[in-house]
């Protein structure tokens, strides 16, 4: 087998889809029961440690609370700790407690059976993994639930890392999934579950699984992501790995070696000589440049996924989790920046916003635009440098709340992504105020400049089918 490897700058391949397995009913039901008895057993234990709490004179903590949910969805298997991954991926959506305590779940699960691991690779490739590599360390460097990360050298000496999935987690994941849709449906009864969009939140949750579960999808995910952003001018500070294409599979992807530093070590990063402030930039920048323009951005910037090599470029890994925006979506979200710091037409920015998601309590546009008004104001203010994303992303959740809105997955997405970039912004600038930053305001800039295009050509157009 040649050493062959994949160009992160060529064109992406056609996304190829997996497909959950279909669930026996029977077998649904039986993991529907241990599901519920192990929700039961963490409850017991909730209470009983708060009943002895109690006599101690000692309330139970939100730590407490989040640390028996955290030892539940661990109990429950790979389809609950995904979720709990979710919950640590989203700070400012969840509490603080609940993040914090889930974030050791985003690397740090039980590995799987090295005997179950050389079968999968007689399934891929034939060969055990120490045969289809020079040199293969069966202990794994990370683990999570749907794969664990190996370290490898090619015959040609090469060092790689080498992502082999969980042998048998469609089959774990799918009874759960068909469960977790079941009970979104009951959940849509009640207010609360209508506002959250329970179901959708469960098929956007299913169908990252079912994207996940074929490696393929990440490796051209990851290339065209590399790719829309070459063109930019901080195209030269990001880096993906290489894929190795002839050692990877729909269940093992194989990768280049990349030796580089957390974003979130920020001594380490100090210590490396690199500026933080450009640092900061460049992941701010490729993030609205992938979203604004390439129409695909990474969904799951925590700090294991950015690194920071020798260099100083910022290198990000696990495309496994992604978000698309379609042209349509691009242009009405332009238009929202203009109109809300251009123009400050609040009520055509909501109905901007109405338009990306389905608004079932739409009421009067004036009053929605009121209602934006409030929220958007210090983006406008002088003091757009000490903007919060987290403030201004719960501001925004409680108008989507007030108008029975529901925006589309990839803005809430993006927007967890911005809670991720100021955080590294506070822990590698702090002192550094993004928007009032020459390059970021020329960025935004220019996509003001679109929005403005777009207006004039819908303009033109409305007036030539006039008339």
């Amino acid at each position: 087998m040649s050493a062959g490897r994949s160009n992160p700058r060529r064109a992406a391949p056609t996304k190829v889809r997996s497909t959950l397995p279909k669930v026996n009913p029977l077998h649904e039901l039986g993991r529907a029961g241990v599901t519920g008895l192990a929700a039961a057993a963490g409850v017991t234990r909730f209470v009983g440690k708060s009943a002895i709490g109690a006599v101690q004179g000692r309330k139970p903590s939100r730590r407490d609370v989040a640390r028996e949910v955290r030892n539940t969805f661990e109990s429950l298997g790979p389809t609950y700790v995904k979720l709990g991954q979710l919950i640590a991926s989203s700070p400012g959506v969840f509490t603080e407690e609940m993040s914090s305590e889930f974030e050791s779940l985003l690397d740090d699960v039980a590995p799987a059976d090295p005997k179950a691991i050389a079968a999968l690779f007689k399934e891929e490739f034939g060969k055990r993994p120490d045969e289809v590599f020079a040199e293969f360390d069966p202990e794994p460097i990370a683990s999570a639930s749907i794969a664990q990360v190996h370290t490898a050298k090619l015959h040609d000496g090469t060092d790689v890392v080498v992502k082999i999935q969980r042998p048998g987690i469609g089959d774990r994941l799918a009874p759960d999934v068909a469960i977790l849709e079941r009970a979104a449906g009951l959940i849509e009864i009640s207010e609360y579950g209508r506002m959250l969009s329970a179901r959708h939140v469960v098929e956007d949750f299913a169908n990252g699984l079912d994207e996940e579960l074929d490696f393929r999808n990440e490796a051209a995910a990851m290339r065209e992501w590399f790719e829309c952003l070459q063109s930019s001018d901080f195209g030269d500070q990001v880096r993906v790995p290489t894929v190795y294409d002839d050692y990877t599979t729909p269940r093992v992807m194989t990768m280049e070696r990349i030796y580089a530093t957390r974003i979130d070590d920020a001594a380490a990063v100090k210590t490396a000589g690199h500026d933080g402030v450009a640092l900061c930039r460049t992941l701010f920048l490729s993030l609205m440049e992938s979203a604004f323009h390439g129409g695909l951005f990474h969904g799951d910037l925590h700090a294991g996924n950015v690194l920071v090599d020798d260099d100083g470029k910022l290198v990000l890994l696990d495309f496994g989790i992604v978000g698309r925006f379609t042209p349509r979506t691009r242009r009405i979200l332009r238009q929202l920046v203009y109109d809300l710091i251009v123009r400050k037409d609040y009520e055509s920015a909501g109905r901007g916003i109405f338009l990306l998601g389905a608004v079932h309590n739409p009421g009067s546009s004036a009053k929605g635009g009121a209602d934006i008004k409030q929220v958007a104001m210090p983006m406008t203010s002088t003091e757009l440098g000490e903007m919060s994303y987290t403030d201004l992303g719960r501001q925004m959740a409680a108008v989507a709340k007030a108008h029975d809105a529901r925006l589309p997955r990839e803005l809430v997405l993006v927007g967890k992504q911005l809670l991720y970039v100021e955080k590294y912004m506070k822990l590698l600038a702090p002192r550094w105020k993004a928007m009032a930053d020459p390059q970021i305001f020329g960025y935004m800039s220019s996509i003001m400049k679109e929005a403005e295009r777009d207006r004039r050509a819908d303009q033109a157009a409305k007036k030539s089918a006039d008339g």
